[in-house]
C-alpha cells in the first residue's frame, strides 16, 4: 500500500489527483509508436491501489470495452480511498491488428517480466512489470474466450490462493474457477509478489457481449466496495458457482459443428450437447456431455476438426449463497 506520491514516467501523481500517463514501449517499422496509456486515480486518502485492465490479448475486444466504459462513466472518480490504475488496453499493436499476439508473433501473456530490449511481446510485459506493478496491491485483468470460443462470464484464481479466492468471492461472477497460473502469465507474476489476481473471462474474442461486460463492470464495483474505494455496487443477479474441477469435450471427428446446448446451461452425462455432420449429407454424429455439471465455454467454429475442443464442462460444484 503506497501512500507517497506515485511516479509514472518520470511524472509524479499525488493523492487526490487524477492524470493520464503515456510510456514509449517501441516503434514499429514504420514508425509507428507504440505507448502504453495509462490512467491513474487517487483518493485524497490513503488506501490500496486496485490494477484494472483489458487487451493483454489484442482481440479480446469486450476487456478493452469493459474498462473503457468505466473509465468513460467516471467509476474511478472521487474514490472514497486508496488509487486505481485503469489501463483499457495493453497489446496495441495486437488490437489494431485483430490479433491475440504482438509483431513477433508471441502472446504477451506468455512474455512477463518481460525485457525492454527485447521482442516487441517482451517490451510490452517489461513496461507494464517495471512501472506499473510496483505501485498496486491487486489486480483484474479482463480476457474473453479466444479462437471463436464463448466463456460465460466467470472468474478466475490461482488456487491455494486463500486471498484470491475470497476476492473472486466478492467480485461474484456467475461461475468461479480455481486454475493454476500458467509460467511467465501476469498471473504468476502478480501471485510471486504475493499480490492477488483476478482473471475474467467473458465473451468471445473480436466479438461484443453486453452480458459478459455488464458482468465484469459489476463484479469490479464489488471488488471496489469492498475495499473501502466507493460505497455502493450492484447485488449479484445469480447464484455464484465455485468448482473445483473442469474439463472439455472434445470432437472424436471432424465436420460442420452446430450446438444445441450452449455456455450457462447445466447438463447431465450423455445428454446431447450438439452435432457434428459431414458436408454431404450422409453422416451425423451426436456430441454429448461426459460429465453432470454446466458449461462453462463452448466453441463457435461452424466446421472442426477431430480433437478440437467443443464444451469446457464444470464439475464438483459449490453454490454459494
Amino acid at each position: 500500500m503506497i501512500n507517497e506520491p506515485f511516479i509514472l514516467n518520470k511524472e509524479k501523481i499525488e493523492l487526490g489527483q487524477n492524470k493520464e500517463i503515456q510510456i514509449f514501449v517501441a516503434r514499429l517499422p514504420s514508425g509507428t509508436v507504440i505507448k502504453l496509456r495509462i490512467h491513474v486515480f487517487r483518493s485524497k486518502n490513503p488506501g490500496p491501489t486496485l490494477l484494472v485492465m483489458g487487451g493483454v490479448h489484442g482481440d479480446e475486444i469486450n476487456g478493452v470495452e469493459t474498462v473503457r466504459k468505466m473509465v468513460e462513466d467516471k467509476t474511478f472518480h472521487n474514490l472514497e480511498k486508496g488509487s486505481v490504475i485503469a489501463i483499457p488496453l495493453l497489446n496495441v499493436y495486437g488490437f489494431i491488428n485483430f490479433s491475440r499476439d504482438a509483431s513477433d508473433g508471441k502472446d504477451v501473456n506468455r512474455s512477463f517480466p518481460g525485457n525492454p530490449k527485447g521482442s516487441l511481446a517482451s517490451r510490452v510485459a517489461a513496461a507494464l512489470t517495471r512501472n506499473v506493478l510496483p505501485l498496486v496491491d491487486l489486480g483484474i485483468d479482463f480476457h474473453t474466450g479466444g479462437s471463436a470460443r464463448y466463456n460465460y462470464p466467470q472468474v478466475r484464481y490461482s488456487s491455494k490462493d486463500v486471498e484470491s479466492f475470497e476476492l473472486a468471492k466478492v467480485f461474484a461472477a456467475p461461475y468461479i474457477i480455481g486454475k493454476s497460473a500458467i509460467d511467465k502469465s501476469l498471473r504468476k507474476i502478480m501471485g510471486s509478489q504475493k499480490k492477488p489476481q483476478l482473471v475474467f473471462e467473458g465473451g468471445e474474442s473480436l466479438r461484443y457481449d453486453g452480458f459478459s461486460i455488464d458482468n465484469g463492470i459489476a463484479g469490479t464495483k464489488r471488488v471496489m466496495q469492498h475495499l473501502g474505494m466507493i460505497n455502493n455496487a450492484p447485488e449479484p443477479k445469480r447464484k455464484v458457482i465455485v468448482f473445483e474441477k473442469s474439463s472439455w469435450v472434445r470432437a472424436s471427428r471432424s465436420g460442420l459443428f452446430r450446438w444445441t446446448q450452449q455456455s450457462g446451461a447445466k447438463v447431465s452425462k450423455g445428454e446431447p450437447l450438439g452435432f457434428i455432420n459431414d458436408p454431404y449429407g450422409e453422416n451425423k454424429h451426436t456430441v454429448l456431455a461426459h460429465q453432470d455439471g454446466y458449461i462453462i465455454g463452448h466453441n463457435n467454429a461452424p466446421v472442426v476438426n477431430a480433437g478440437d475442443a467443443l464444451f469446457h464442462i464444470g464439475y464438483k460444484i459449490q453454490i454459494l449463497k
